[in-house]
């Protein structure tokens, strides 16, 4: 999981949250850097899913990939800080804010029902082995989100 607070900027702009009668700043993305941000996941891993915690369909594409064994990458929505910054920036990016997002090899395959789809169809496996080798897991389970290196040599 991103720790909180990644990519900010010194001249971010602030939102202003209310909490009952306290006010405080935090800081957040901007629109810019939540492109970059997802580009930057996308581009140094095989396997991405933007998820939240508590979807079936993002549990679902997560079930196929550990019954594959692939090693993935996944950003989990509702549990960071610009999670809805980034879900719109992924609706810009992608043409559909549902989660979850799935990306292999930097192509948006879509979501969870089309992941199974692809997976019935025979057509999952093949994307992830056009992937760098680092991908497949050779855990039955997959590696869930598990991150790895890439040696370029």
């Amino acid at each position: 999981m991103f720790t909180r607070g990644c990519f900010y900027k010194s001249k971010q702009a602030f939102q202003t949250l209310r909490m009952g009668n306290f006010m405080s700043a935090t800081p957040g993305l901007s629109s810019s850097a939540c492109t970059q941000f997802v580009q930057d996941v996308v581009s140094s891993n095989c396997v991405v899913i933007f998820s939240k915690t508590t979807c079936p369909y993002c549990k679902m594409a997560k079930n196929v990939f550990n019954e594959i064994g692939a090693t993935y990458k996944v950003v989990e929505l509702d549990q960071h800080n610009d999670g809805g910054r980034l879900q719109e920036t992924l609706a810009q990016i992608t043409g559909a804010r549902t989660v979850p997002r799935v990306f292999i090899n930097g192509q948006c395959i879509g979501g969870g029902t089309d992941t199974k789809q692809l997976h019935q169809q025979g057509k999952l496996l093949p994307l992830i082995e056009q992937c760098r080798p680092c991908c497949l897991s050779t855990s039955p389970e997959g590696s869930g989100n598990a991150q790895y290196q890439h040696n370029q040599s």
